[in-house]
């Protein structure tokens, strides 16, 4: 066996697309190769060009995955980010909406601060064991439920194939062209074509996924069924941020519909309590912004194994509050459809008695405030 490294990421090096294109049609030679790589290398350029716009007339794209590009994008919308990461073929890494403050407007602004300072003074009173530090954070964590997914306030580093960047680019020009409009499509088509605008000179026409019938994965199509076995898929409501979240789990497929009206997530430390109804007051004040904690309607599909794995990283006392009790809630429907099915019915029981920290093998690298025993009863 000879393994070589025939390519790799050069900081501050920007591959041009004709380079790309010759990457990619040695890569096509490959599929055909006479002798060796080193001779394949040498070839003439005229040559390994007339195979690359072969190989791209004939929509055998996949050659074209092979050159990658990293791009940093500085003020994205996080919708737009969420448009990209549900797309999979990818690496990122993304400014925290969880963590750090955003540049909202002058409303969402107000709002936030308002908000920040009411969260902070009923995390202390709730837990006044937490460090003021955390309490911070996670004062943070629920303010920004207020701040719009249109705010261009994301930064993010972008791995993504010659391939792939080139069929979003596509997607994009198509979704612009035929989404019917309304008020949330009118705002994402304006960012979509911000990007194609911004785009380094890096698409081809001829590399388009029209051919394979794919447009973007995000918006839902038509209604799925809700199934429990080998395989599941189950719908729900949650917030952007909580989808944002959710996202992460690149095993699972995740689709989505803006409801015709409004609503909004909770958070539990304000829920059944005299903020209540201010908050929804004050959120919904915002709804031609989209904010972060307006609810959408959720399709989630994964094969059995895939869920675990989620719960292993979502059944947490340190995870997003929203997304934990949406996992535990799926976990105990799954568990009661397969009840009946032994064999997938003891696969998930060791994963059903709590938090992560309960489950068989698990060592907690970094325990979180609330242990085992709190995790799953918080309200932060």
């Amino acid at each position: 066996m000879k393994i070589s490294i025939i390519g790799s990421t050069k900081p501050g090096y920007e591959l041009t697309k004709d380079e790309a294109i010759n990457f990619s049609g040695k890569g096509a030679g490959i599929c055909y190769l006479p002798d060796t790589w080193d001779k394949l290398n040498q070839e003439a350029e005229e040559k390994t060009l007339k195979r690359a716009n072969g190989t791209l007339k004939s929509g055998h794209h996949s050659v074209f995955g092979h050159p990658t590009y990293n791009l940093v994008l500085e003020g994205i919308p996080k919708i737009l980010a969420m448009v990209l990461n549900n797309e999979k073929d990818y690496n990122t890494s993304e400014k925290s909406a969880r963590y750090t403050k955003m540049e909202p407007s002058k409303q969402e602004e107000e709002l936030y601060e308002k908000w920040l300072k009411i969260y902070s003074e009923k995390i202390t009173e709730e837990y006044p064991e937490i460090d003021p530090k955390r309490i911070k954070k996670l004062a943070q964590e629920n303010a920004r439920y207020l701040i719009s997914v249109f705010t261009p306030a994301t930064v993010m580093e972008y791995r993504v194939s010659f391939q792939q960047i080139n069929y979003i680019a596509h997607w994009f020009e198509d979704y612009i062209k035929t989404e019917e409009n309304t008020p949330f499509t009118t705002k994402l088509k304006q960012t979509m074509q911000e990007f194609l605008e911004k785009l380094p000179d890096i698409i081809i026409p001829e590399l388009n996924s029209s051919v394979k019938g794919r447009k973007l994965s995000l918006f839902a199509t038509r209604n799925r069924k809700e199934e429990f076995g080998e395989n599941y898929s189950v719908n729900y409501l949650a917030s952007f941020a909580q989808l944002a979240q959710a996202q992460r789990h690149r095993t699972l497929s995740y689709e989505i519909k803006i409801p015709k009206e409004p609503m909004y997530y909770i958070p539990p430390i304000i829920k059944d309590t005299e903020l209540e109804e201010e908050w929804l007051k004050d959120i919904n004040s915002l709804k031609e912004y989209y904010p972060q904690g307006m609810l959408v309607e959720v399709n989630e599909r994964g094969t059995i194994e895939n869920f675990v794995l989620k719960c292993m990283e979502r059944l947490c006392g340190a995870a997003q509050l929203e997304i934990t009790e949406q996992t535990d809630k799926i976990m105990k429907r799954y568990c009661e459809a397969v009840k009946d099915e032994e064999e997938l019915y003891n696969y998930l029981k060791p994963y059903t008695r709590g938090a992560r920290c309960t489950f068989p093998g698990w060592k907690c690298a970094a325990p979180c405030v609330f242990g085992a025993k709190n995790a799953m009863n918080r309200k932060i």
